[in-house]
């Protein structure tokens, strides 16, 4: 994989930001995922590269572009696999809160897990405590584990949970252990990066989300030098067919890093649509706009952290093709 992707993906990332914040706080979180849809769309057919998409916006009949199987770039360079999710957070953006990102996560051709679109169980942490972690253990255990790892007492542990009922049962057993919890109404992409970066306060991300989401958590976490564990699951009865289709006959089986994302190498970026602990959102004054984002690859283990200033009249459709 060319590291020159890595720059131009910050060029997709930060043109969904710009389209999509552009419907902060008015309630309207289709129109922002289909500007962010849009966005990221247009700006991928300049970059050379030979894309399929493993983890989109739907099957083909349920999105009209960045479906699943669609091929992207310009159709030269290195074959990859794309996984997207052009507006991590459409609620967030329609109420104006934090943590609303635009991610890319690409990685070496036949790389990346087809996760299906249902809900998996995760635990994903940072460097300091990876090999610490089970998912197939008690909560208190894990907690245990990466308070040793990180030199803390368990009280000092913060836990990011999606705020759902169906966290209740660990939402009170996190509490009985002592450490603390950091609800989310969405986005736990970032709740997953959080936990690599120390000035987020974030030690560990539980609990239940979506599935496609663990596997662009995964190809963050993998350049990041985290970790993350999952475990599918299935709502209904079509959902499990599902599953056994895809070769998993066991319900309960983990998925490690690996499983993840299989290659050695990796590139993940996201830009900021609304403030969050690591990100700023983007920011609009008269003709210009500034972005923040964060792109990294597995390969080099680099971190980069741009700020972005857009020319919103040079640059109107957010894309230049020379």
């Amino acid at each position: 994989m060319e590291r020159s992707l890595t720059m131009e993906l910050v060029r997709v990332t930060e043109a969904a930001a710009l389209k999509s914040a552009r419907w902060m706080g008015r309630g309207k979180k289709e129109e922002a995922d289909d500007a962010a849809t849009s966005a990221m769309r247009t700006v991928f057919d300049t970059i050379p590269m030979k894309g399929t998409v493993v983890i989109g916006e739907g099957e083909m009949d349920e999105a009209p572009m960045l479906y699943i199987g669609e091929k992207l770039g310009t159709g030269d360079g290195p074959g990859v696999d794309v996984a997207v999710d052009p507006l991590e957070g459409t609620s967030i953006v329609a109420q104006g809160t934090w943590n609303a990102l635009s991610v890319i996560a690409i990685a070496d051709e036949k790389t990346l897990l087809h996760a299906p679109d249902m809900y998996m169980d995760k635990i994903a942490v940072g460097p300091e405590a990876v090999g610490k972690i089970d998912i197939n253990a008690p909560t208190i255990d894990n907690l245990r584990a990466v308070a040793e790892a990180k030199n803390k007492n368990i009280e000092d542990i913060v836990v990011t949970v999606l705020d759902r009922p169906r966290h209740d049962k660990l939402v009170e057993e996190i509490r009985e252990a002592g450490a603390r919890i950091k609800l989310i109404p969405n986005g736990d992409v970032a709740g997953a990066i959080n936990t690599a970066f120390e000035e987020t306060g974030v030690d560990i991300l539980m609990g239940i989300g979506g599935a496609p989401e663990g596997v662009i958590s995964a190809v963050a976490l993998k350049c990041l030098g985290g970790e993350i564990q999952g475990r599918l699951v299935p709502s209904n009865e079509e959902e499990e067919a599902r599953c056994k289709s895809m070769g998993i006959t066991d319900i309960n089986t983990v998925f490690y890093m690996d499983d993840f994302c299989s290659g050695d190498d990796a590139i993940f970026a996201a830009t900021g649509v609304t403030d969050g602990e690591l990100l700023k959102g983007v920011q609009f004054k008269g003709v210009k706009a500034t972005t923040q984002t964060v792109v990294m690859r597995a390969k080099s283990g680099t971190v980069r952290f741009i700020d972005g200033e857009h020319s919103l009249q040079k640059k109107p459709d957010l894309v230049m093709k020379s």
